[in-house]
């Protein structure tokens, strides 16, 4: 055992070497430094945000009105996780000084910018009056448009943005926002 201390030792500290060492040249930021966010990142933060409002709208409505167990689960699910990404977004544009919110004609228009129009107020409307296994059918096709439009916004972002943290999230939205796509077309039994 002791002839592989000495090899982990220097597994271990070999990858940290360059982490304390710094030089004058990287210790102060330069005029050509990396922003702190773009324009992209600020219009997926505030269309992200706009987006999950009207999804835990929907989920919402699942979460009470559904009557398969597993579209229920399903719901909660996003509700939590949604509920947190709405929070974190809030305050990255907060802390960057931008809106909450893009104000009208500027880049809120979904079909300038690879989105999905989101699901209007008639189709709300429509789910909100549907019961049983028709709600059931109406919410997951609803929503399969509704995160696919999640998923183009989030690949908006991974492709243009530069804040670490909202290409990190923007990843996770398109990979979860993938996978609970294809649950809900099994769920309809569509492959």
């Amino acid at each position: 055992m002791k002839r592989y201390v000495p090899a982990l030792t220097l597994a271990i500290l070999l990858p940290l070497a360059g982490c304390g060492a710094t030089s004058s040249a990287s210790a102060t930021p330069s005029a050509s430094a990396t922003p702190v966010f773009n324009a992209t990142d600020v219009m997926f933060a505030q269309m992200m945000v706009a987006h999950h409002e009207q999804g835990l709208e929907l989920v919402r409505l699942a979460e009470t009105k559904a009557v398969r167990d597993d579209v229920r689960t399903l719901a909660a699910a996003i509700d939590a996780t949604e509920t947190d990404e709405v929070k974190t977004m809030a305050a990255w544009l907060r802390n960057w000084g931008q809106p909450p919110s893009a104000g009208p004609g500027s880049h809120a228009d979904h079909a300038n910018h690879g989105g999905q129009p989101a699901v209007g107020p008639k189709e709300v409307a429509d789910l909100k009056a549907k019961s049983g296994e028709e709600f059931d059918r109406e919410f997951l096709s609803l929503f399969v448009g509704h995160q696919h439009g999640a998923t183009e916004l989030a690949r908006m972002e991974t492709g243009e943005g530069v804040n670490p943290g909202a290409k990190a999230l923007a990843e996770r939205i398109n990979k979860s926002g993938t996978a609970q796509i294809s649950q809900m077309l099994g769920y309809l039994g569509k492959p």
